[in-house]
């Protein structure tokens, strides 16, 4: 009995002190999101050429890169998963995914907002865009497969293995206006083919990247751990159901 008492203290304490992490990481968020928004829409100056329209560039490119690193720690997940079996590395994965598949739809949605008043249209079929819309379909297939697809062990390794091979569209989605020359789509400004960018437009766009990294990483523990909540619940429901 006092084994037991002592463990239930153990896990207590250990869901108390996470609590605390999460509320923290939320109050860090909320304070960099706010001074994100004063820098992006206020502090930086205009773009000499697309004036105040250049603003959606620090919450697009941001956005960008959390789609990009959900989609990564997908892989990397479900890598781990196929090699290991444990559930806790395809909870991190469903969980990433589902992030990477919301930032892949404002990927295309600030995408199309910044391309109407610049081209002139919503959508241009250019390789960058295309490339990414085939990105927020082959994770949308994933999600859909969790769902819909085969229960326990066998669903979770179909999608992992969707998961592994669906990541490779990643590097072509950010080579891709290299790959195919064009010239549309405004250069990269950070990553190996990243550009020159005037320096406090650097220095917003640095503070956005940090911001929606920090934002991702509350999503991910808040996803991850109701993931988990909702496992264990399944579980229990198919012993004592």
């Amino acid at each position: 009995m006092a084994t037991l008492e002592a463990a239930k203290e153990t896990r207590g304490a250990a869901v108390l002190g996470m609590g605390m992490v999460r509320t923290a990481l939320l109050g860090v968020t909320a304070v960099m999101v706010a001074v994100t928004l004063y820098l992006g829409l206020l502090w930086a100056p205009p773009d000499a050429i697309m004036g105040d329209v250049q603003r959606i560039f620090y919450f697009h490119v941001p956005i960008a890169w959390v789609g990009f690193l959900a989609f990564g720690i997908v892989f990397v997940a479900s890598i781990a998963y196929l090699v290991k079996g444990t559930d806790g590395w395809d909870h991190l994965a469903y969980s990433a995914a589902e992030i990477g598949v919301l930032f892949a739809t404002l990927i295309l949605v600030t995408g199309s907002i910044w391309g109407k008043p610049v081209w002139g249209v919503w959508w241009q079929w250019t390789p960058q865009l295309t490339t990414s819309l085939i990105l927020w379909f082959i994770y949308l297939a994933y999600l859909l497969l969790r769902i819909y697809g085969p229960a326990g062990g066998q669903g979770a390794r179909y999608a992992a293995v969707l998961g592994i091979i669906g990541f490779i569209d990643v590097p072509i989605v950010y080579f891709s206006s290299i790959l195919w020359r064009e010239w549309l789509h405004p250069g990269k400004v950070v990553g190996p083919a990243g550009g020159s960018v005037e320096p406090s437009m650097m220095v917003v766009l640095m503070v956005s990247l940090v911001t929606s990294t920090v934002l991702f990483s509350y999503l991910l523990l808040e996803r991850y751990t109701l993931r988990k909540a909702t496992a264990t619940v399944e579980r229990m429901w198919q012993l004592h159901g």
